[in-house]
This record gives C-alpha cells, structure tokens and sequence, in this order.
C-alpha cells in the first residue's frame, strides 16, 4: 500500500508549508510544522527503514504528507549544497 496514493505529487509549495525553521524550536532545526519533530528524525527514521505506517504510529500527530515533506525537505537540501561535505 502506497500511503501517498492520494496525492502522487508534492510541489515545493506543498512541503515548504509543512516545514519551519524556527530559532526557538529545536534551535532551529527545520522541523514539521505544529510540532516539536526534526526533519532530521523522520529522514532517519526512514534510513533506518521504518516504514510511514510505523513513523505515523510513533508520532501520531503527523501525517503521511508530513513524511513526505521531510524527504522532499531533505532533498532539496542536498541538491542545493546545504549539506557539508564529507571528509575522509
């Protein structure tokens, strides 16, 4: 079952109003709107290979779109050069 079957496209409009940057959340770690949930736990979240299903269980207060826009969120970061790169 696909939980993003019922909207098979999210616009950068979409997922840039399901997340916010706010200095005094999380020291301003981007995080899902109306919540205290960093972006950054629910990318982990699916790295670790939790399904939406189980990442909705365990923070009932988002939705599938939610997890949506963190990836969406996550990606664009990425494409952007927000992330440092890696030394080794």
């Amino acid at each position: 079952m696909n939980p993003f079957s019922d909207n098979p496209l999210m616009t950068k409009a979409d997922w840039m109003l399901r997340i916010v940057v706010d200095a005094k959340i999380h020291a301003g770690q981007p995080c899902v709107k109306g919540t205290r949930v960093p972006v950054s736990v629910i990318v982990g979240s699916v790295a670790d290979g939790d399904s939406v299903e189980q990442i909705l269980k365990s923070w009932p207060g988002l939705r599938a779109e939610d997890v949506r826009a963190c990836l969406k969120y996550a990606a664009e970061a990425v494409k952007d050069g927000s992330i440092l790169p890696l030394v080794g």
